[in-house]
């Protein structure tokens, strides 16, 4: 992933691309890689970096989704723990099984449960995710210990599910499609598309965000991957388009280790909103969430609201023997959901709209997608791609992405996020074994992290480096601002970037560790 090159080779190629897609969440890289495993010719823009906004602030989970069982969607149930079981197949160091409790305060609710996943694994059908298994309170309680014991007073059913890290699962995504010719660019904002005497979509205008670069690419298929931004790209298509997003924001609270020790989740069943809500141990710490909030207007750097908060330490109480305090959160994240809007005058609340993904094709020809969620992904991708190849008339090679390994993929039990990249990390460490120092002891960062991010996975900005290819800010917010210093240093050397550059990063990230923080009250 070297941003120069692809750049370069932008520049000097004027032939049309079969796909060019607007956006590096993972939906636009997902179409990057199945277009260009399909051998077609592929280019992806991204405004910001690499998973920059919602995909990258998920619960950390690839699930068939138990709320959704329980609103009787058989079918996205279904269809998202194949995927689920087709994801933790083909990327088996990022995407693991692990095992959720759901507290039983009385013997029907047990049964119920018992029974919901029973239902739940059915649907799953043949997959490397043991069964649910229903657990005495004695049981229960050694596998949480930190649960208060009145909620386990009839034990707890225990089911599987796939954990995993979202951004570096999209920057092994990234890495796939580039392995497999397609061209991807973050900091590359789109600022126009170009029609062709048809009045057709023939292509894109964008800006390189680091030099002011102006520059123009054509497109026999312009797809809009945008999430809860599509809709800008849908004015600039045609002004007259209406607003398809019903934005909504999810807030997660970060909790030290010991709130919830060993390696079992917790699911709180219904809270009292109505929601499923989950606490998750996630790379030695704590993820607690999440909300469904709707606000006015997306935005890349969403603010928790201070009731949102209030609900998840609330909610967080109401099941632990320790009940968290705002001085306990080690950082706060907040994801904005791209959900389609419902009929106009509908009046339906965000939690019962549309999480299927959409497709729309206007008259012009620009494809959007949007919707969705991370576990079907790669099912999302296949369906926009083919209905890319349909429209535009592309000519593809009739593979697939279903059995595809990632980047990196190994079976190795102890493997770290790099997967098999791993040895290149360490003969790096082995040439210079400065690098292999911890940066901060609270976080497992090290300067040969950094990096790598650099001269192989594209970051550009400390924020890249401690948001996304680690993920140090949304672990422990303090300890991420204490060593992004430091950060800075070894990318300035990296990037060959002087004294300004780094004063400039460290106040830009500044600005950014601020959203993930606790609100004011």
């Amino acid at each position: 992933m070297n941003r120069e090159s692809l750049l370069q080779a932008i520049s000097g190629n004027n032939k049309a691309y079969d796909v060019v897609i607007i956006g590096g969440g993972a939906t636009g890289v997902g179409i990057a890689l199945d277009a260009a495993v399909r051998g077609l010719s592929t280019l992806l823009l991204e405004q910001s970096d690499f998973g920059k906004g919602t995909s990258s602030r998920s619960t950390k989970l690839i699930h068939g989704g138990v709320r959704y069982l329980q609103q009787g969607d058989i079918a996205m149930v279904r269809d998202s723990l194949r995927e689920r079981a087709r994801l933790q197949q083909n990327a088996p160091h990022l995407v693991r099984p692990l095992p959720f409790i759901v507290p039983c305060e009385s013997l029907w609710q047990r049964f119920m449960m018992r029974t919901g996943f029973f239902l739940y694994d059915f649907l799953a059908g043949r997959s490397r995710f043991p069964r649910a298994r229903g657990k005495n309170a004695e049981a229960s309680r050694e596998m949480v210990s930190t649960v208060r014991a009145e909620r386990l007073r009839w034990g707890g059913v225990v089911y599987f599910d796939g954990q995993f890290d979202d951004s570096r699962l999209l920057i092994h995504m990234a890495m796939s499609a580039i392995d497999h010719g397609a061209s991807l660019l973050n900091y590359c904002r789109v600022t126009g598309l170009n029609s062709d005497e048809e009045h057709s979509v023939s292509g894109v205008e964008f800006v390189d965000e680091e030099t002011d670069r102006r520059m123009s690419v054509r497109a026999k298929c312009v797809i809009n991957a945008t999430g809860p931004f599509c809709d800008t790209v849908r004015q600039m298509d045609d002004q007259s388009s209406p607003r398809i997003i019903a934005p909504s924001q999810g807030v997660h609270i970060v909790l030290p280790r010991e709130f919830l020790p060993g390696e079992t989740a917790v699911i709180v069943p219904k809270t009292s909103d109505g929601r499923v809500l989950f606490l998750i141990p996630w790379h030695e710490h704590v993820v607690v969430g999440t909300t469904d909030t709707p606000i006015d207007q997306a935005t890349l750097e969403p603010l928790a609201q201070e009731s949102e908060i209030e609900f998840l330490l609330q909610t967080a109480a109401d099941y632990l023997t320790r009940a968290p305090r705002r001085e306990d959160c080690l950082s706060v994240f907040v994801g904005v959901r791209p959900l389609v809007s419902p009929p106009s005058g509908a009046g339906e609340e965000t939690k019962s709209l549309s999480r299927d993904h959409t497709i729309l094709i206007s008259k012009s020809g620009l494809i959007t997608i949007t919707g969705g969620k991370w576990t079907t992904v790669r099912k999302m991708a296949e369906d926009c791609v083919d209905r890319a190849i349909a429209h535009a008339g592309l000519r593809a090679n009739g593979k697939s992405t279903v059995d595809l390994k990632l980047h990196g993929a190994t079976e190795a039990p102890d493997a770290s996020v790099y997967g098999t990249d791993e040895t290149e990390i360490e003969k790096l460490v082995k040439e210079s074994p400065d690098l292999g120092r911890q940066l901060h002891p609270e976080l497992a960062v090290r300067a040969v992290d950094v990096v790598w991010a650099v001269r192989r996975e594209m970051a550009r900005t400390v924020d890249d480096v401690l948001a996304r290819r680690t993920r140090a800010l949304f672990l422990n917010r303090t300890a991420a601002e204490t060593i992004a210093p430091e950060v800075a240093r070894i990318m300035a050397e990296e990037l060959g970037k002087d004294a300004p550059w780094e004063q400039q990063q460290l106040a830009e990230f500044g600005d950014v560790a601020a959203h993930f923080s606790m609100p004011a009250q």
